[in-house]
């Protein structure tokens, strides 16, 4: 008889071990996915894995894109792990992220066609502040009226993806684009661009910013009073309360910090790789930060190499359809495998496997 004995202690090797166990098996079943498809499951994992970083052939284009990728995914799982960290749960940075766009490209569309250094950085202001007042809807209803801050963010999201497509085809379409939906572009608007910092890397403003957050919330956790609270909340709500910790203060931060952060890798989008507000401008980066939180650790460290893990099977999925004619699906389930893996192995942090009957006292 298999059971599970609860472990006195969390294990700290299995802590480590348990996202390369996830990952691994995540090839694994993406392997037998692949084959069912018809598709050769070695040369598909190799065309995810390998290609795009040291295939001459795609390289080239590939390996900026890493970074390009990385950048919003980085910046939004750090905010959401400040929130998990202390046990809230923001779902709906999808919605924050939008918002932040919106918000951000709708300051640069207001001065076109000005030609001024304040442009993007009021844009920045903007984009974060957008994404954080969209997460102060539910910061406010969690504390004034005890709603579930889980269903509210991510109700929201469909609300922040028909204000995406209402700009898309009202206030902000391009009066010269011919009737067709979406924004002017902004990457022809030198004021309001997020080009490349250093030409043929894919750094831009955005990924600056994701690894300026990555060292700040390190800090934080582990140098500030904040970061202290923030891991005692999530550990040991009962203890925060006995030393003092305002449950409602740390909502209304991490929801705020979370939803900023979303919102500013909304507008580094906007105004760099996607360069317009369009209908289909959320490709699910919201939504996937949360994968790759979890697969991180919830560490900033981790959650780094995370983010250019789940850049790269985007780049790679992208490189499958193409060569091999996997379906987006296919793609999106290998990805979705990532966190149902890590969830399962993640028992094992804290069980042990028995084999054998229970002992009765």
């Amino acid at each position: 008889m298999i059971r599970l004995e609860k472990r006195p202690a969390p294990s700290r090797a299995w802590g480590v071990a348990a996202p390369l166990l996830a990952v691994t098996l995540t090839m694994a079943a993406g392997a037998g996915l692949f084959a069912l498809l018809g598709t050769d499951p070695l040369a598909a994992i190799r065309t995810i894995f390998w290609d795009p970083l040291f295939n001459e052939q795609f390289a080239s284009y590939s390996r900026p894109q890493l970074l390009v990728k990385a950048g919003p995914l980085i910046l939004i799982a750090i905010g959401l792990s400040l929130g998990f960290r202390a046990g809230v749960w923001n779902i709906g940075a999808e919605g924050q992220y939008i918002m932040g766009a919106v918000a951000g490209a709708g300051v640069a569309l207001a001065f076109y066609p000005l030609e001024a250094w304040f442009i993007f950085p009021l844009m920045v202001i903007a984009g974060g502040l957008g994404g954080w007042a969209w997460a102060m809807i539910p910061a406010i209803l969690k504390t004034r009226f005890r709603t579930n801050e889980i269903l509210v963010s991510l109700l929201l999201v469909y609300v922040a993806e028909q204000v995406l497509a209402s700009m898309s085809l009202g206030l902000m379409r391009n009066p010269e684009g011919g009737g067709f939906p979406g924004s002017r572009n902004l990457q022809q608007y030198p004021a309001a661009a997020n080009p490349e910092l250093i030409a043929g890397t894919g750094m831009h403003w955005g990924v600056v910013t994701a690894l300026i957050a990555v060292i700040a919330t390190y800090v934080l956790l582990h140098r500030h009073m904040l970061g202290f609270q923030i891991r005692l909340a999530g550990q040991s709500p009962r203890a925060a309360r006995f030393a003092g910790v305002d449950p409602n203060r740390l909502v209304v931060i991490c929801l705020g910090t979370s939803g900023a952060l979303a919102g500013l890798a909304g507008l580094f989008e906007v105004a760099g790789p996607a360069g317009q507000v369009s209908i289909d401008f959320n490709v699910g980066y919201g939504f996937t930060a949360i994968i790759v939180a979890f697969l991180g650790r919830l560490h900033p460290v981790g959650i780094l190499l995370a983010g250019l893990l789940m850049a790269l099977t985007y780049i790679g999925g992208e490189l499958a359809q193409f060569m091999l004619g996997l379906p987006a699906a296919a793609i999106q389930a290998f990805q979705g495998m990532l966190l149902f893996f890590l969830l399962g192995v993640d028992v094992l942090s804290n069980f042990r496997i028995r084999l054998g009957r229970r002992e009765v006292a």
